[in-house]
């Protein structure tokens, strides 16, 4: 199995080699971590990533906060929602679950495997999870409140395996 250092590693130079630059690294998280792309690039991004889709009509709010997730073997994002957004996630390499409802209650589980695509709607309870080997996921976040984009601080947590 490949290390966090490496999974790290090989994705920053694959962003590298496609021309985009990394504002933020978090390799920190407990489920593993993040790169920000930065948003000057997200038309890019979106057009790499999820070619299909309408970039005007998922750019509500000016921005897409393009981002790339590295979720570790075996571990669990919380089990959360957002009140400001939407999010489009599709698996880049290896393969990641992602649990959803519409109630608080945690659903049925979805495998999606390198190039499949989930959209996640405003408020849809969602968790990623990651399997047996590194899963790496790229994210867009379509804002839904214009005037107040979502953030960080835009997760409502139901359960967290690392106390959060």
């Amino acid at each position: 199995m490949i290390s966090q250092e490496a999974i790290f590693s090989q994705a920053k130079s694959q962003l590298s080699d496609l021309g985009f630059t990394i504002v933020k690294e978090d390799s920190e998280r407990p489920w593993g971590g993040f790169l920000v792309i930065d948003e000057s690039q997200a038309k890019e991004f979106a057009g790499h990533f999820f070619p299909e889709e309408d970039f005007d009509s998922i750019n509500i709010s000016g921005k897409l906060s393009p981002k790339i997730l590295l979720v570790a073997p075996g571990k669990r994002l919380s089990w959360q929602y957002h009140f400001r957004r939407a999010e489009i996630w599709r698996c880049i390499e290896g393969q990641v679950a992602v649990a959803t409802s519409l109630t608080d209650e945690e659903g049925d589980t979805t495998t999606l495997a390198k190039g499949d695509k989930i959209k996640l709607q405003q408020g849809e309870r969602h968790r990623l999870i990651g399997l047996d080997d590194w899963g790496v996921v790229a994210e867009i976040w379509q804002h839904t409140d214009s005037d107040h984009p979502s953030d960080e601080a835009d997760i409502v947590r139901l359960q967290d395996d690392f106390g959060r």
